[in-house]
């Protein structure tokens, strides 16, 4: 039995920041209950991210139930929902790409009831936490902070690749840009959550640190059941810890941090979540909190547009130099992770959709190498979830060839999913639908953002300077469709396209006027 004026539930990406602000108040202890353990060595080394990509026990093995509208190319139209389960959580197996988001994502959100959250508000916030590693930003370094524990690195080299594709923006009108400044739309180079070559997952940023203090005391390996309520406050947690069922008592609060898939099933479980479904799972109804679960949103992610370049064009590295250089100093590409991430951030505009402000990109764009087709189907087909024959068939002819791939991902879908009770048995996984492409908008901006990147592909720096070509074979189930149409277009993504990890929004801030909110402004 474990006692402690604060409980933290969950020591992922955000759980790890708490816990070491908490800590900082010497006088309030600390606990801080994590399902998985220490960040395992492979994952300090930036170019290792991949690896987590395989199945194992530092992710939790999550999948999506079979979708209506989207993933047609996919095994069962289900995928693999990655996410860390290790202290750090998804910071330490994640790409490391560091992007706050638009500014105007806080604006909106304040101006939807939750005063404090605009973005000149939590700003200040941002550069406390930032510890940035680049050179002087001029005007942009107002945004950014040099002191903080959180380690920002911009990308050591840019590559043909990058110039290239940096390039292609300008010649389409667009400036290259800081995306953590004073705007979004442009193109831009990566900065990563390392440091030194070290990966910088809050575990390592924010938790290690605080963890000699005598008042935050960390358990991992610790799954949590449920919240344990005294009427309708939270005095505890039950977990389970090296196979017994323990509780600890909270005398000031449970601060639950478990991400968007697992903390509305801790609520759920606890009692609190909406009322008929938890009387349908046997739970005892402690508040009905119809919000807990629902507005799942996710970066639905257009993937497989492929382009091939000559042979010895993009030079990537000989992997054994770059081993014996990072071993040696921490420097050369495995100090970041393998491939290109350079980004670009716009506004297109289906017809018929009413964009909201034309500064306000609704789609991030990444160039991307290797291609999906680069180990010949050995792996990806297993990994991603597609249908083994449908990706053979699709990408064959680009097996073995040189090459990159561009992909786009919605900013701000209009689709909206539900994370549920499977049973009230806690240690079965929660049912996870997304809803992808549900609502028509969310089809209409991709097959723009299709349009968007065959533009890039075609500007005189990728066609001519890298001599790319586009991988135009009609993808298997959308031959009927002619060939570059838009309803072509809206095949392709209805089969190929896939999240990009990034669920949010289901326990929902908002004002008591929101019937679905499940928090305060306060949280």
């Amino acid at each position: 039995m474990l006692n402690g004026y604060i409980q933290r539930v969950g020591g992922g990406t955000a759980g790890s920041v708490v816990a070491s602000r908490l800590s900082e108040v010497r006088q309030w202890k600390v606990l801080l209950l994590e399902a998985g353990g220490p960040p395992p060595p492979e994952s300090h080394v930036p170019a290792f991210s991949l690896t987590f990509y395989l199945p194992g026990s530092y992710t939790w093995p999550y999948y999506i139930t079979p979708q209506k509208h989207s993933h047609k190319s996919y095994v069962g139209r289900s995928e693999r929902l990655l996410q860390g389960r290790m202290l750090g959580g998804s910071s330490s197996v994640g790409g490391l790409l560091y992007m706050r988001g638009s500014r105007n994502d806080y604006d909106q959100w304040a101006v939807l009831g939750n005063p404090g959250w605009d973005y000149l508000s939590v700003l200040p916030y941002f550069r406390k936490s930032e510890n940035y590693q680049g050179e002087e930003k001029g005007y942009s370094e107002l945004y950014h902070g040099r002191e903080g524990p959180m380690a920002v690195t911009p990308t050591r080299k840019l590559s043909r690749m990058t110039k290239a594709f940096l390039q292609a923006g300008q010649e389409l009108g667009y400036n290259i840009i800081d995306p953590n400044g004073h705007e979004q739309i442009g193109f831009a180079p990566a900065d990563y959550t390392v440091f030194n070559g070290i990966r910088g997952s809050t575990a390592e940023n924010f938790l290690r640190p605080a963890a000699s203090r005598p008042n935050l005391h960390i358990v991992h390996s610790a799954t949590v059941h449920k919240i344990v309520m005294n009427k309708k406050r939270a005095v505890g947690v039950q977990f389970i810890h090296r196979g017994k069922l323990k509780k600890a008592w909270a005398v000031r609060e449970v601060v639950v941090s478990a991400g968007a898939l697992s903390s509305p099933k801790i609520l759920m479980l606890s009692g609190l979540g909406p009322a008929q479904h938890l009387q349908e799972h046997g739970v005892p109804v402690v508040l009905d909190l119809p919000g807990v679960g629902t507005n799942l949103q996710d970066h639905f992610n257009i993937q497989g547009l492929t382009w091939t370049v000559p042979q010895g064009v993009l030079n990537p590295p000989n992997n054994l130099v770059a081993l014996h250089q990072y071993l040696n100093n921490r420097t050369g590409p495995f100090s970041e992770p393998l491939g290109e991430k350079t980004s670009a951030w716009v506004t297109v505009t289906p017809e018929g959709v009413t964009q909201e402000d034309p500064n306000w990109p609704n789609v991030q764009c990444h160039i991307l190498t290797p291609p999906i087709s680069f180990d010949l189907g050995f792996l990806t087909p297993e990994l991603t979830s597609l249908e083994y024959n449908s990706y053979v068939e699709y990408f064959r002819p680009v097996f073995g060839k040189e090459g990159f791939t561009m992909a786009c991902h919605i900013m701000r879908p209009k689709s909206r999913g539900t994370v549920t009770l499977r049973s009230n048995d806690p240690q079965r996984p929660p049912l996870i639908d997304p809803n992808y492409l549900s609502h028509p908008d969310d089809l209409a901006t991709l097959v723009s953002a299709v349009r968007f990147l065959l533009k890039v592909g075609n500007t005189t720096a990728l066609a001519r300077g890298l001599s790319a070509e586009f991988h135009d074979k009609p993808l298997p189930g959308c031959e009927t469709e002619t060939y570059d149409s838009d309803a072509y277009w809206a095949c392709y993504v209805s089969h190929l396209a896939a999240s990009y990890l990034h669920p949010a929004g289901t326990c929902k801030m908002g004002p008591p006027t929101d019937p679905f909110s499940v928090l305060d402004h306060q949280l």
